[in-house]
């Protein structure tokens, strides 16, 4: 429930003036994109948004070419015979419905519903249209050698911790999410991908596996919050294809779930460790924002001015 004020501060991505404000992305309009050197074509702010007309708008074509080998994960090109997607739909296994709502497919294209990227295709992103991830946030409170909360000397309020990883493909630090799998359901993917990425856990013994697992179900099993579901604010992003996320808070309330669990880095992970959760924290997307609604939540520190507070 934040003022409209503190979303359009905290969250420039547009959330379809849920509270009346015009919002835009920023990460989805950088270059180079990312893995290559293609540059974006230049979208002035003003021009962002597809009610704008723009008649010489001219944005590059790309499209990996590990997207076009046509992976498990990955769609056909649009015009390739026999492939008819339903937009806007469940299509078979792949979940083709965007979590803001309708978007405009133009000529056999799903159109970004935040506007304009000056990227055509799909980039790095394997379907046409939305690319359903899951992002777990696991946090616990930080504690002295006591076992005490930890309090911030200028805020007073306890400091949280997350299990962040940094990812190998940018370096940036994120949350440990992924995609979810065709027919997957949401709550099996911010588990696995937990698993995957901050466990290790395709890398473990079938009994080493089976006793994470046993430890992890009581975490997983409890009472969650989602801190958001929609449109994620993604370098990979394209006019074609774009990230939707649902994030999900688990919290470690006594932290002796977590204490036992050996973090490792793993799959897409180079490191993976607690990090103190502060507004100085950089990350990758849109995570800071989700991380700072998790404190709000919480209750807990987050800046050591009180006017940023929302």
């Amino acid at each position: 429930n934040l003022s409209a004020s503190c979303w359009s501060r905290l969250h420039p991505v547009n959330m379809f003036n849920s509270y009346n404000v015009k919002f835009h992305h920023r990460k989805a309009l950088t270059s180079p994109y990312p893995g290559s050197h293609i540059e974006r074509s230049q979208v002035p702010e003003d021009k962002v948004g597809w009610l704008t007309e723009w008649e010489d708008y001219n944005p590059v074509e790309y499209t990996a070419k590990s997207v076009l080998a046509r992976p498990s994960w990955a769609d056909p090109q649009i015009n390739n015979e026999g492939f008819s997607p339903k937009f806007n739909d469940r299509d078979g296994e792949v979940e083709r419905k965007s979590l803001n709502g309708l978007y405009v497919v133009e000529n056999g294209r799903p159109r970004n519903p935040v506007g304009r990227t000056g990227l055509t295709g799909r980039g790095l992103l394997g379907r046409w249209g939305p690319n359903h991830a899951a992002d777990p946030v696991v946090t616990r409170w930080k504690r002295d050698g006591s076992g005490n909360k930890v309090a911030h000397p200028v805020s007073g309020k306890n400091i949280l911790q997350f299990v962040a990883i940094k990812r190998r493909d940018c370096g940036e630090w994120a949350i440990p999410g992924g995609m979810v799998d065709p027919g997957e359901k949401i709550t099996a993917t911010l588990k696995r991908e937990f698993e995957e990425e901050a466990l290790n856990s395709l890398q473990k013994s079938p009994e080493e596996k089976a006793k994470l697992e046993k430890q992890l179900q009581k975490l997983f099993s409890q009472e969650h919050f989602v801190v958001y579901r929609g449109y994620v604010d993604d370098p990979r992003n394209t006019d074609n294809a774009w990230m939707e996320t649902e994030a999900v808070n688990y919290h470690d309330e006594t932290g002796e779930t977590m204490d036992n669990l050996p973090l490792e880095a793993g799959d897409d992970a180079g490191v993976v460790k607690w990090v103190d959760i502060s507004e100085k924290l950089e990350l990758y997307a849109s995570h800071s924002y989700f991380i700072k609604l998790v404190t709000e939540k919480q209750g807990a520190h987050w800046s050591e001015d009180p006017g940023s507070e929302c």
